[in-house]
């Protein structure tokens, strides 16, 4: 297989444990407040990679490169910056996220927040980014979808709702800041530094907003360490991987699909039920992933003619 299937493969892998997390996030926060749940279990996902980190010098040792004293300052401050970046946009997006979830389901979460894949392709556009026509068709798909499983009939958005459409604004700003930088930067130590730093900036607020208590935190210690150790540790460094080898408006699709995941967590755990209007939605975002995975010359063919005739 070529490097962009394994790279959809753990961007895939990603989709899964994250979905599942919004099932874990909603059950830590029946001990936790969003910054205290966010504080500790991205300072455990920054923790965790660290024996990584040792482990890949150790066997790298004698395969690695020796820089002047000037490429490996110029190396630091590149990852300083990346990990600053990503992670204040990561703090941004966890936050409003968690916030949004004190006030509706794992499932509803799970598929607002999948907005980012409308948002994604609109500033890959404007940063002048080639959008095959196959992936614009399934924005579109995504985005109906997206509408049939967030709006209800009379167009109403809920205040909860509005606070995680801007979250999932934050996460597609967060995958643009992670294609910039991925392909720069060694993606294990990007991913330990953005935790530590979003980990740092949720501790402020949770001094000043909450009370923290240490039995709460063992209360929630299921529901953290997989929030915590899977979801930061384990997928955000599978998703900074995965984006070295495919393009950001694929990697948001494909993604995206943590919002079925969701729902799968929020009926088997939470006992969270779907309407027949949703699950027609999620099948419209199902359908959408696929499409942007294949290769169909008979529909570019189409678009292409269609955009000649335009002209």
């Amino acid at each position: 297989m070529n490097k962009q299937i394994y790279a959809n493969i753990a961007l895939l892998t990603v989709a899964v444990i994250w979905g599942l997390t919004f099932t874990a996030q909603r059950v830590g926060m029946e001990f936790l407040g969003p910054f205290t749940f966010n504080a500790v279990r991205a300072i455990l996902g920054s923790i965790s990679l660290v024996p990584v980190i040792i482990l890949f010098k150790l066997l790298q040792k004698k395969k690695r490169k020796q820089y002047s004293p000037e490429k490996t300052r110029a190396r630091r401050i590149r990852l300083l910056q990346g990990g600053l970046a990503c992670g204040l946009v990561l703090f941004l997006g966890m936050t409003l996220q968690q916030i949004g979830l004190i006030y509706t389901s794992a499932g509803k979460a799970g598929f607002i927040t999948a907005l980012y894949i409308v948002i994604v392709p609109i500033l890959s556009f404007f940063y002048k980014h080639k959008i095959t026509a196959n992936v614009w068709v399934s924005v579109f798909l995504a985005a109906v979808g997206l509408y049939l499983l967030c709006c209800q009939t009379n167009m109403s958005v809920a205040p909860a709702d509005l606070i995680l459409i801007i979250s999932a604004l934050m996460f597609a700003v967060h995958i643009m800041v992670i294609n910039h930088y991925s392909p720069k930067v060694n993606p294990i130590k990007l991913s330990c530094t953005q935790f530590f730093v979003a980990g740092i900036l949720s501790i402020v607020p949770m001094f000043i907003f909450e009370t923290p208590d240490i039995h709460n935190i063992w209360l929630a210690k299921d529901a953290i360490i997989y929030s915590g150790f899977f979801a930061c540790g384990v997928a955000y460094t599978l998703q900074i991987a995965g984006q070295k080898n495919t393009s950001p408006v694929v990697a948001s699709l494909i993604l995206s699909l943590e919002s079925v995941f969701a729902v799968i967590g929020g009926f088997l755990i939470l006992h969270e039920v779907l309407s027949l209007r949703e699950l027609i939605g999620c099948g419209f975002m199902i359908t959408a992933t696929i499409l942007s995975q294949l290769n169909i010359p008979a529909l570019k063919e189409l678009l292409n003619s269609a955009d000649t005739k335009s002209k």
